[in-house]
Formats: structure tokens, sequence, C-alpha cells
């Protein structure tokens, strides 16, 4: 359903992914794992179009290397990075409904209500302020403003970096209640301690090459 082949990505003459492949069926939950600098986030920002890269990219019958970077949250994925990156200026529901208003999505209002029913932490503060939330409760709106686009798949960069224990219990219940959606999670962490009890497989990524854990 999702695959990544050959995959190249270089910063400058510096080449950082080298060669790296990788696969999902629909609905499954997998890990990449590997410590900080070992390329999960220029991974991650390579398939979403965000740098330059070569070998194939495919969601379904698509080779998203030939989509525009800005049309490929259009194929149905949802990218939740490391930092968040959620618009100060903006409340908690217009940040998640960003990816929707952008791809002048319908049905957005029952998308929302869905992702509420699933984070209903995010719905109860949904007019504050982004600026108003903790670091925790961030990542669950960057979650949320991810499963708005997400219809098919999910790239999820360290979405347990920081988390408290409760916050980190929560998210796996999310993520375990996803399952049921068919859609395909790739999730980033530098260890399996917080995603072990949800993968179906992990693939580990060192120095930029990917290769099953």
């Amino acid at each position: 359903m999702f695959r990544v082949s050959n995959l190249n990505v270089s910063i400058g003459p510096i080449p950082v992914i080298r060669d790296a492949s990788l696969a999902l069926e629909e609905g499954e939950i997998c890990g990449l794992i590997g410590r900080n600098g070992a390329g999960k986030t220029t991974l991650f920002r390579a398939i979403m179009g965000a740098i330059p890269a070569s070998g194939l990219i495919e969601l379904g019958p698509t080779n998203l290397l030939t989509s525009p970077s800005h049309l490929r949250v259009a194929h149905g994925i949802g990218y939740m990075p490391e930092d968040r990156r959620l618009v100060p200026e903006f409340t908690v529901e217009e940040n998640v409904r960003l990816p929707a208003l952008s791809l002048k999505m319908r049905g957005a209002d029952q998308r929302l209500n869905w992702i509420f029913g699933l984070v209903p932490e995010v719905a109860q503060f949904r007019a504050r302020s982004s600026l108003e939330l903790s670091g925790g409760q961030q990542k669950l709106v960057a979650l949320a403003r991810a499963l708005m686009a997400g219809t098919r798949m999910l790239l999820l960069d360290e979405p347990f970096e920081g988390l408290a224990p409760a916050l980190a219990r929560q998210l796996s219940e999310v993520l375990a209640n996803l399952k049921t959606e068919g859609i395909s999670i790739l999730i980033a962490e530098s260890n399996e301690v917080h995603v072990v009890d949800l993968l179906s497989r992990a693939f580990r990524i060192e120095r930029g090459s990917v290769s099953p854990a």
C-alpha cells in the first residue's frame, strides 16, 4: 500500500539517506527506529517533498515523487513533525483545520468531529490559542492536524518524545484505535520503549540506511 524503494537524499555533497527501502500494508503500524541524527526526520521530509530525493515513493499506484510537495497531502498523507509546527496565532481548531482549508477538503466538518471523538482532549481546548498549551497538549493537536489530512497514511516523527507518562498512554490508546480505520502509520522513534506494543514490524535506520529490525 505504501512503499519506499531505493530512496536517496543528499544535503549538498553529503549523502544522508542511502538506498532506503521499506513498505507498509494498509492499516499496518510500523516503527522507524534510530538514534538522533540517523536520518529519520530527513526520510520523512523527503516523503513529504520538503527536500529533493531520488528513487520511488508509492502510495497505492501513485509515485509521490512525481507530485509537487504541496500536493502530496492531497493523496491522504498526514505528517506530524517532531517540533509540532503549530501556527501560534491560530486557535487549536484552526490549526487542526489547516490541511482541510488548503486542500478545500469536502466533509471537513465530519472529519473534524471524528477526530474530536478520537482525541476528546483536543476538542476540550479547541478555542484556545496553541501558545496556551503544554508541549504534550501541542503534540496531541499536531496529531489531530495530521489526522485531518491523513486518511490513508500517517508519518509521526518522535510523537512520544517529552510526553508525561499519562499523555504517552493516552497517545498509545489513540494510535491503537486507529488500527481499525485502515490507516497505515509509520512512527519514527529513537527506541521502541513507547511503541513496542503498537507495532506489527519495525525498521532500523542507521547512517541513512534502512533495514528490518
